[in-house]
């Protein structure tokens, strides 16, 4: 792609997003302008730092090709609005950490043998454990650059004697991931389980299995889950369906499902955001937006209760969840995914 064709681009995109923020509600709905920005902010957040930073510098040399004036001023806030100035690779680390201590801060006073009804089988001990594993074994990997797989049970984890004291034990270990993944070149190669094999995974995998799992947690303590916020659930969202066709447990059963043309849409009530799966080809393809075939059968919520559906944390049945089409592909689709 040539650099004017990159140029025109980012000055389109600058144009139509300010015309958007700028529209009369006459003209165009509150609420609809905010998914619109929403779900373009939602890509753009998939753009490695690299990338974002050519992206931020294509935008501000479009707004500054404009005289000075109020025009220019909200061009050159485009950039900001999206969060291509910051840096995603700390936030997500700092995100991660919140959700660990909210973790640890959940199970705490809570009885460690209390059972968890949504991991059959486990106890908040075993749950804890486990998260607290995850945050050991993602800071060796990326402290280490591991260009091979190495397994939670060769890593050093110093677990306590006395489960009790795994609320302590994980919050120390996310600290240290944190503080470890904060450092490293989110651009440098590392072995990874899923489909991006930098150090930019990590952080954005232990996020997502923390707060699913404190969504257990919340479950097991109290009966119910607390909300997610919708960006990060989208995200996780992205982040499952990327990895999917990597994880042997899910890409198998795919396989032989026997569901060739069939299109499952997810739909996200409270930001708008879409996300439609194909299955064919002994797997599936994804994309966000609703394009391309009609879907077969369809699933609404917020993103954060999609996502917890995705996870099997909430049954297809639960009443939060409106539903079109072909039930039995979800259905289909939910048992073949079942990790």
């Amino acid at each position: 792609m040539s650099d004017a064709l990159l140029s025109t681009l980012a000055e389109a995109l600058a144009e139509l997003v300010t015309e958007v923020e700028t529209s009369a509600d006459e003209i165009l709905a509150r609420d609809t302008a905010v998914k619109w920005l929403e779900n373009t902010a939602q890509t753009l957040r998939t753009l490695g730092p690299a990338d974002r930073r050519a992206l931020d510098g294509l935008l501000r040399e479009a707004a500054l090709r404009h005289p000075p004036g109020p025009r220019r001023e909200e061009l050159l806030s485009v950039s900001e609005g999206f969060g291509l100035t910051e840096d995603p690779h700390t936030a997500i680390c700092e995100a991660a950490l919140e959700s660990a201590r909210r973790f640890a801060a959940t199970v705490r006073t809570a009885d460690p043998a209390t059972p968890v009804p949504t991991c059959p089988g486990w106890t908040l001990a075993d749950l804890t454990r486990h998260v607290g594993t995850v945050h050991r074994w993602a800071e060796h990997l990326v402290r280490t650059g591991a260009t091979t797989r190495v397994l939670a049970r060769d890593v050093p984890l110093d677990a306590p004697a006395d489960p009790a004291a795994y609320p302590g034990w994980l919050a120390a270990g996310a600290e240290r991931f944190a503080a470890t993944a904060r450092e490293a070149d989110p651009d440098a190669p590392v072995w990874s389980p899923g489909a991006d094999p930098h150090v930019r995974h990590y952080p954005r995998h232990v996020l997502f299995e923390t707060v699913v799992h404190l969504a257990d947690a919340e479950l097991a303590v109290a009966g119910a889950a607390g909300p997610l916020d919708p960006g990060t659930a989208a995200d996780a969202i992205d982040h499952f369906l990327g990895n999917a066709p990597y994880i042997p447990r899910i890409a198998e059963p795919l396989a032989h499902l026997g569901r060739d043309g069939a299109v499952l849409r997810l739909s996200a009530r409270d930001t708008g955001a879409v996300w439609t799966v194909a299955l064919g080809g002994g797997g599936f393809t994804w994309s966000r937006g609703s394009g391309g075939a009609e879907p077969t059968a369809g699933v609404a919520a917020d993103t954060g209760e999609l996502l917890l559906l995705l996870h099997r944390r909430y049954g297809a049945d639960d009443p939060r969840f409106t539903h079109t089409g072909d039930r039995d592909l979800l259905d289909d689709w939910l048992a073949a995914t079942a990790l």
